[in-house]
C-alpha cells in the first residue's frame, strides 16, 4: 500500500491503496463516484469507459500504478449541472432503456467527438460499438452522437 496522487475531475485525490488496483476501483470505491460503472472486468464490455487525457479507456484495465499524471475524467466531471451537450443528445433522442451502459456510452461519444471533427455513420458506428448495449439501442446511440454533433457547433 502506497499513498498516490491521482488528477481526476479537475481535482487531484490522494488515495492510499495497492498499485495494481484497478482505476475502476479507485474511482468507485476510494472516491465514491458510481456514475462509473462495473461490467465485465475484463475490458470486453466497455461500461467502466472513462477519459484519460481526453482519451476513451476501460478503467476496469488500467493499474493504479500506471495513471502517473494523466487527468481523468468521469461522467461526474463532464459537466457540472448534467446536460453537458452529449448528455442533453441522450435524453433528446431518448437513447437509455436500461441505462446501465449510458456512463461509457457518453463518455465513448465524447471522446470521439474530442478526435474527430466529423465522424461518419460507419465511424461512429465503429468507435461506439466498444461499448456494448445490452438492450441493443444502437441506432438510438448513433443517432445520439450524430446530434451531439450539432449541439455542440460542430459542423456537419
Amino acid at each position: 500500500m502506497r499513498v498516490y496522487a491521482v488528477n481526476i475531475n479537475g481535482g487531484v485525490h490522494q488515495v492510499s491503496a495497492n498499485g495494481e488496483m484497478p482505476l475502476l476501483w479507485v474511482i468507485r470505491d476510494k472516491l465514491g463516484l458510481v456514475g462509473t460503472k462495473y461490467g465485465c472486468g475484463i475490458g470486453q464490455c466497455g461500461v467502466c469507459t472513462v477519459l484519460m487525457n481526453g482519451d476513451a479507456i476501460k478503467s476496469c484495465l488500467i493499474p493504479l500504478d500506471q495513471i502517473g499524471d494523466a487527468h481523468i475524467v468521469t461522467i461526474e466531471g463532464i459537466s457540472e449541472d448534467g446536460y453537458h451537450p452529449v448528455q442533453q443528445a441522450w435524453i433528446d433522442e431518448q437513447v437509455p432503456q436500461c441505462g446501465y451502459c449510458q456512463s461509457g456510452q457518453i463518455m465513448q461519444a465524447i471522446a470521439l467527438l474530442n478526435s474527430s471533427q466529423h465522424p461518419d455513420d460507419e465511424e461512429i458506428s465503429r468507435v461506439m460499438s466498444a461499448v456494448l448495449c445490452r438492450c441493443g439501442t444502437y441506432q438510438r446511440i448513433e443517432r445520439a452522437v450524430r446530434r451531439s454533433i450539432q449541439l455542440l457547433g460542430k459542423p456537419v
